[in-house]
Formats: C-alpha cells, sequence, structure tokens
C-alpha cells in the first residue's frame, strides 16, 4: 500500500527539479557560490543513453569556469572522439561518401580557436558529462534525491513551496525554498502549472537506437561526426561513439496511429550495408525534433532552464550547451540576491538576458536542420540560406540587452539579430579572451570571473583600483580588481584593442563573464563613477541611481 502520511522533507534556497545537464550544471553554479540547493529527479538514476554528444566552446569555458574542463577531456568517449570531425553522407556506411558537410557557416570541431577562447569543442556522451556534473555537485554538498517528482507548487512572499512524491513509495512530502529551477525538460510540469505557453514548429519524428556491432572494417580511417545514410530502408544519421563497435542510429520514424514497429536489426543492416549482421541493440528510444520557445523563462521565484524553456533540433550542436549557459546566468543572479548585494530586480534580467539569445539560436539549429537536405539530396546544392549565422559568432558574439548591462551607446556594430559581428568588449558581450601571465603561470583572462564582479583596468589604473576596494567595502560587494599590464602580463598586448579602453580606463565583468560597463578613460571622480555603476546595474533597473546593499532578498515580485 502507498504511504499517504505527508512530511516537510527540508527547507533549501534553491530548489531544482530536474537531474539533466541544465539542472546538475544549475547545481554545480550555485553550488559553487555557496548557495544550499535540493536537486530532485523523478528517475531512479541518471540516464545512460546516449544522446548529446557535443558541447561547445562557450560551454566548455563556463566547464572550466567550473573547474571541470580535464575530467571532461578526461571520460573515456571524449578521448576517443578527440580525433573526430566532420559530417558526410552516403548510402550506407559501406558504400563511398556522396558529399561532405563543407559550408562557410560551419566551423569544424577540430578547428583552432585559441585567439578566441582558451576552450576547443569536446565530444562528450551526455551521460558521461552528467556524471561529472553530479560528482561535483555532491561533493559540493548538494543534496540530490532520486526518484522524487514535483506534482505543484505555490508561491508566496517568503519563497515557494513544492509538492513532491516519491515515485517508489508514493509518499507525498512539502518541500520549501526561496526559489525554484525548472529543469524538468520538454513536458515541464514546472512551467505546464504556471500556464506558461511553449510553441513551435515540429520537424520530425526519429528514433535513436543504441547498438554494438563491430564496425570497423566498415568504417576504416575515417572519423567523421556523424554519417548521413541515404538509402530508402533507413534515412537517418550513424554516429561512433568509440569508432569501432558502440553506434547510435537515428532514423526517421513513423509515428502515424497503427504504423507498424520498426526492425530495428533491418534498419541497422540498412544503415550499415552489412546484410548479414546481428546487433546488440542497448536501447531505442522515440524523439521528436523540434523548435519550441517558452513565451516567458520566469514567473515570480520560478525560472526555466533547459528543455523547460527551449527546445531545438540537434543541428549544430547548441541544444545542451544553450542550457548550460542559461543555468550560469541565472546562478550568479540568485547567489548575488540571496548574499544580499544585490537587489531581487536583478533576476528579471535572467529572462531579458537569456530568451532573446535562446530564441535566436533555436532559429539557428532549425535553420541548419532544414539545410540539410539541400546537402544531401538528389539535386545539386542550391544557395545557402541567407539568415545562417556563422557558428563561432552562435557560440561567441552575442550580446544582451537589460538593466544588468550599460545602455548600448557607443554606436553600431555590424550584426546579425543578437550577434555582434566581432566580440569587441561592448557591454552585454562575452568578456573577450587574453593571454595572460600572472605569478609565472598563463591563464585566460576568463579565469579572473567567477565568484563576484571584477574591474579589469589598463596599466595606469591605480586610480581605478584604490575606487574598486573603497566601493567594495562600501557596498558591501564581493568586488576585486586587476590591472591588466601590470600585475597580469598581457602577453599579446590585446587588452586595449578586445577591450576598447586605454591604459588608464576600466571594464567591469559581471560574475557570468559578462562586461557590464567600460569607461574608456579615468573620469574626474572613478570612485562615484564606480559607485554609482554598480548600483544601477546591480538593482534590475536601468533608471535607477542607487539602491541600498547588504540586506538580504525582499518578498515575491
Amino acid at each position: 500500500m502507498q504511504s499517504t502520511t505527508r512530511s516537510t522533507l527540508r527547507n533549501t534556497d534553491v530548489l531544482i527539479a530536474g537531474g539533466g545537464l541544465a539542472g546538475l550544471s544549475t547545481a554545480v553554479f550555485l553550488a559553487q557560490l555557496g548557495v544550499d540547493c535540493l536537486l530532485i529527479e523523478r528517475q531512479p538514476e541518471l540516464s545512460g543513453h546516449p544522446r548529446a554528444r557535443g558541447v561547445h566552446p562557450r560551454a566548455m569555458e563556463l566547464m572550466r569556469a567550473a573547474g571541470l574542463e580535464e575530467e571532461i577531456r578526461s571520460t573515456p568517449s571524449a578521448r576517443l572522439l578527440a580525433g573526430n570531425s566532420g559530417v558526410t553522407a552516403a548510402s550506407s556506411l559501406s558504400s563511398p561518401e556522396v558529399t561532405t558537410l563543407d559550408e562557410k557557416y560551419v566551423m569544424d570541431v577540430r578547428a583552432d580557436i585559441t585567439g578566441l577562447s582558451p576552450s576547443s569543442w569536446c565530444l562528450v556522451h551526455q551521460g558521461e558529462l552528467e556524471d561529472v556534473l553530479r560528482n561535483r555537485a555532491e561533493r559540493l554538498g548538494v543534496a540530490l534525491r532520486f526518484h522524487t517528482e514535483l506534482l505543484s507548487f505555490a508561491q508566496d512572499e517568503e519563497g515557494v513551496v513544492a509538492s513532491v512524491r516519491d515515485t517508489t513509495t508514493g509518499a507525498p512530502t512539502t518541500l520549501r525554498a526561496r526559489y525554484l529551477v525548472a529543469a524538468d525538460g520538454v513536458h515541464s510540469t514546472a512551467r505546464e502549472h504556471l500556464g506558461i505557453p511553449f510553441e513551435g514548429e515540429v520537424l520530425g519524428h526519429y528514433l535513436n537506437v543504441h547498438f554494438r556491432a563491430d564496425l570497423t572494417q566498415q568504417l576504416g580511417d575515417r572519423r567523421f561526426l556523424m554519417c548521413y545514410t541515404l538509402n530508402e530502408t533507413a534515412r537517418g544519421a550513424l554516429m561512433p561513439l568509440d569508432n569501432a563497435c558502440d553506434w547510435l542510429l537515428h532514423a526517421v520514424h513513423d509515428e502515424t496511429p497503427g504504423a507498424a514497429e520498426p526492425d530495428l536489426p533491418a534498419l541497422i543492416r540498412a544503415a550499415t550495408g552489412v546484410p548479414g549482421l546481428e546487433p546488440e541493440i542497448l536501447s531505442a528510444s522515440p524523439w521528436e525534433s523540434a523548435t519550441k520557445l517558452a513565451s516567458r523563462f520566469s514567473d515570480g521565484r520560478v525560472f526555466l532552464v533547459g528543455d523547460a524553456a527551449h527546445v531545438m533540433p540537434p543541428s549544430g550542436g547548441f541544444g545542451s550547451s544553450t542550457g548550460i549557459q542559461d543555468a550560469h546566468n541565472l546562478a550568479w543572479k540568485l547567489a548575488a540576491v540571496l548574499d544580499g548585494w544585490a537587489a531581487p530586480g536583478l533576476l528579471d534580467t535572467y529572462d531579458e538576458e537569456r530568451r532573446p539569445i535562446a530564441a535566436a539560436t533555436v532559429e539557428q539549429a532549425a535553420l541548419r536542420s532544414k539545410d540539410r537536405p539541400r546537402l544531401t539530396g538528389p539535386e545539386p546544392a542550391g544557395p545557402v540560406h541567407p539568415d545562417l549565422v556563422e557558428d563561432t559568432l552562435v557560440w561567441l558574439a552575442w550580446r544582451y540587452r537589460s538593466s544588468a548591462v550599460s545602455s548600448w551607446d557607443e554606436g553600431v556594430l555590424p550584426a546579425y539579430g543578437v550577434w555582434a559581428a566581432e566580440n569587441d568588449g561592448r557591454p552585454g558581450s562575452r568578456a573577450p579572451h587574453l593571454r595572460l601571465r600572472r605569478g609565472g603561470a598563463e591563464i585566460s583572462s576568463l579565469d579572473l570571473f567567477g565568484n563576484g564582479p571584477v574591474l579589469l583596468t589598463g596599466p595606469d589604473g591605480r586610480v581605478w583600483q584604490e575606487a574598486a576596494r573603497a566601493v567594495a567595502a562600501e557596498l558591501g560587494l564581493p568586488l576585486t580588481a586587476h590591472a591588466v599590464g601590470a600585475e597580469l602580463e598581457d602577453l599579446d598586448d590585446r587588452f586595449p584593442l578586445l577591450y576598447g579602453v586605454t591604459a588608464q580606463g576600466a571594464v567591469l565583468v559581471r560574475p557570468d563573464g559578462v562586461v557590464a560597463w567600460r569607461c574608456g578613460d579615468a573620469p574626474v571622480f572613478p570612485r562615484n563613477t564606480l559607485r554609482s555603476v554598480l548600483r544601477r546595474l546591480l538593482t534590475g533597473d536601468a533608471t535607477a541611481h542607487g539602491t541600498q546593499h547588504g540586506t538580504t532578498e525582499g518578498g515575491a515580485k
């Protein structure tokens, strides 16, 4: 008999519903900042089924900030797939290649981007990445509760009261948290409970088949990311997981009611071109390729991240990385409000910043998905869609508009929607990567960000350094300052060029590595200037001239 006894399990600062990549990333980013959080997941364990395989450079920068980059690159799949690149097409794995994906908008995963980022693409199975994140979260003290399903919740002036259920015993429990992060996927209970529309377009239905078969001979010395299979029986794509015996097949799937169940061994034989193959089928799961976007990413004290907020086709490999960026954007804001050095209005900027970027990224993934038939069809390829944006811009050149960054009042650069044509350190953009030397060791400028706001100054920025120390003490902020070209050696002498300031200038960077404000030269009263800027940016109110800091967050918005 299932238990019906209700109890209150615990109070926590942040309750995270969902134990996938977005939920686990949120837990790690919050816990690193000292936020107490509890993660619940309705499944008994993390899914071991290989799904997303790529983490793009910006998301890897965030893993680097979490101290996880090397551990992720050391996972079995990342080591085995480190030499793979490119997308090809053939009748089957055993047939000659018909074409390869070679378009200007596509950046090869092995391309040298060291001038743009300290972190390159990483091909890693999602299951292995989730294991790395889970282990780090537990080491940081995050409580994980599996077999626990979110049923409903209510918000009040103090926080969120959530009703959850043990999926094994049926026992209900009440949890209280100050905030709720919904990372519970495409069928999000939290999003549906809030009545947030989640609309978009279905692009197709597929079957994801994980199987084992020795295809070493058929693969030969090729090391591709994906091979589209173009035959009547198996229209889909083959992906090597170890370049030998472990494989994924994405096959077009008929979702029509009454349609015959697919013959999985026959599908695999057709895709591989090996008639007598007897594959070991490990799992098979249907999935829908779609573009969907929540009409808002937050509601009071509840925030949507990952697939609960947006869904996109896998073309381009943007999906999971976009969810990781959601988590990172939200985590520092929650921590700042909970620690009292930012006003609750800052949390409104999560939706202001992330939803436009997610919408544009969903569109880019859809354009890439719709472009594939042009490359693999029987007719000669026509022109590329004019709205397709290069991968590097999607990864690194987005720019936020919100009250948590200074106004865009420095002129207009050539741009592609939310992406600038170049990453030049303007407010709202990702702080550019610089090679620096500190204490004899080479680091990236990105390694300076994460725990609190950072003021970067030129070599003649002593007055800014003094202002930063005074304002940090006055407002109770975890603000630090670094002089590039003085305490930090600028190995390529690029700070003035990439950040747009002189030797006397300063750039304020948020904990998430986003430029919040910059001043090209030293003003007459740097302390007053810096104080005013910080007060305005940390209220979440672009019209504010000041706010009280050092207090805890207030009631529900």
